[in-house]
């Protein structure tokens, strides 16, 4: 009796175990970013466009809500006011997205933290490293909407917010100065899944 309500056990176990593999898929994605920084000493930051591309692993909870971690390099900064200068900020970015997803369509939202690859500034032909400046670590927030199903071409509209200030705090005179100035980016991006059902 003993065996055979052990091997019923094992036998829903595995079953269960290859139903949830049915509802995970791996993807790329790949796609251009608009972005700038947004606060109070951010008042003449221009959006510049980049780039963003990597991969993701989608995880179906339910039929209707499921969970994607990405791995992304992105492309972030701005240029000041009708000056030709540009800040490029190169992040590894690690979204946490959460989907509601509506046959195929799906709206998302989660946290985001990125981390800093290189900060350069450039105006013409000059070019200068800037890293030092920018803070390692960016913690922000992701919202957006797209198509895409478990197997197959997708579409998506993202928008990435930072909680955080990008570049560090200096000493000044009269204490510390911190530039209130975050993220801001918009993601149009292609994505194409396989290896679900």
């Amino acid at each position: 009796m003993k065996k055979t309500i052990f091997t019923l056990a094992l036998l829903a176990g595995l079953s269960g175990a290859a139903q949830a593999q049915h509802n995970i898929s791996l993807g790329l994605k790949a796609g251009g970013t608009y972005s700038s920084f947004v606060g109070e000493n951010a008042d003449n930051s221009k959006s510049i466009f980049g780039f963003h591309a990597g991969g993701f692993v989608n995880i179906g909870l339910t039929k209707l809500f499921a969970f994607q971690p990405e791995l992304l390099y992105s492309q972030k900064g701005d240029k000041v006011g009708s000056s030709e200068g540009i800040t490029r900020l190169s992040y590894l970015d690690i979204p946490l997205a959460f989907h509601v997803n509506a046959n195929g369509l799906f709206f998302e939202a989660g946290p985001q933290v990125g981390v800093l690859l290189g900060a350069k500034y450039k105006n013409g032909g000059f070019s200068t490293d800037q890293k030092g400046l920018y803070n390692d670590f960016d913690f922000g927030y992701l919202v957006g909407l797209g198509y895409q199903r478990k197997t197959g071409p997708g579409i998506g509209l993202r928008y990435n917010g930072g909680f955080t200030n990008v570049a560090q705090s200096t000493k000044t005179a009269v204490g510390t100065f911190q530039p209130q100035a975050r993220n801001s980016a918009f993601q149009l991006y292609l994505t194409y899944s396989f290896g679900g059902r």
